[in-house]
């Protein structure tokens, strides 16, 4: 899938930290201690270090530990590395083909393609609303974005202001408004002027799980009138800073509507990017687009093998004497 192919430089950009200060360690101890049960315990102890969760970590290793011992003292240090490398990739897991077909551009993709993004506040979700415009003018589509945080006016204005950037129209309520109703004229205008994508906003407020559910709810129900199918992808947007935390404010947005997948903000401003493998485990969607900066160019497909390869990268591995 064309789409799953993401900017290999971009991504080894983004875990840098991660890598620096975990992964980088994982390579070395395969090299450096052998395959010991002491090396067991510190990878353990590193890879949840490292926010893969602790359950996920030891599935992994149990895996790999496992086809180590199946060599019957005859693996590698590399052998153990590879092993690793294939287990994290597949716990990644994959993404839908349907998921994918949508955000491929395929011909047969609705319009206008509705997306809903849901977040925390504080978590890039504006931000990344406005990268996910840019990632789709890119294969040439117009985009028209609905302004549907009312509860901040200054989301209102933040997305606007990007609206201006990009050249996309963005319809906007007053502070306060109906979010539904938002979310309603966005879609309507969208089909008004043949828009081939359009991204609405939502509240990012925690004031009460059942009201979030509610609006949520509400604003799906809304957009069902004009077109049954939509929303036809439901975005989350997490800030990959806040770790394991994170994700207990996620589970509420995923138990609110039925998340297509993530798209994983900030993830260059964090050491512990390992928590890409906890938002798979624990949430049960995937990562489907990484932010590496803050311009609204900086995102990137997510590609688990990628992902992988840049974390186990071999820089600086020492071999044992």
């Amino acid at each position: 899938m064309p789409w799953l192919f993401g900017r290999k430089k971009s991504t080894e950009e983004g875990v840098k930290r991660t890598r620096d200060a975990w992964f980088g360690r994982v390579v070395r101890l395969f090299h450096t201690r052998g395959l010991g049960e002491e090396t067991w315990e510190e990878l353990e102890e590193t890879l949840v270090s490292a926010d893969v969760g602790m359950r996920t970590t030891q599935a992994i290793l149990g895996r790999v530990r496992e086809l180590v011992k199946a060599r019957e003292g005859k693996a590698t240090a590399e052998d153990a590395v590879q092993a690793l490398r294939e287990e994290m990739t597949a716990a990644l897991g994959e993404v839908s083909e349907g998921v994918a077909g949508l955000l491929e551009g395929k011909e047969a993709r609705p319009k206008p393609l509705v997306v809903l993004v849901v977040g925390v506040n504080g978590s890039g979700k504006t931000t990344s609303i406005a990268k996910l415009a840019r990632y789709f003018q890119e294969q040439g589509g117009q985009v028209l974005l609905g302004a549907g945080d009312t509860f901040r006016a200054a989301a209102i204005d933040q997305l606007q202001v990007w609206g201006q950037r990009l050249g996309a129209e963005v319809v906007a309520h007053q502070q306060g408004g109906d979010p539904a109703a938002v979310a309603f004229d966005a879609l309507q205008a969208g089909v008004a002027r043949s828009a081939d994508v359009v991204i609405i906003d939502t509240a990012g407020r925690l004031h009460s799980k059942q009201n979030l559910m509610d609006e949520l709810r509400k604003v799906r129900r809304v957009l069902s009138r004009l077109d049954p199918s939509a929303p036809h992808l439901t975005l989350l947007v997490l800030d990959a800073t806040t770790g394991q935390n994170g994700l207990a404010q996620a589970r509420a947005f995923t138990e609110a509507v039925a998340c297509d997948g993530v798209v994983l903000a900030k993830l260059d401003g964090t050491a512990k990017g390992g928590v890409v493998f906890s938002i798979r485990q624990e949430l049960g969607v995937p990562v489907l687009f990484i932010g590496t900066g803050e311009k609204a160019e900086d995102l990137s497909p997510f590609n688990p093998q990628q992902f992988v390869e840049a974390l186990l990268s071999p820089t600086g591995v020492e071999t044992a004497a």
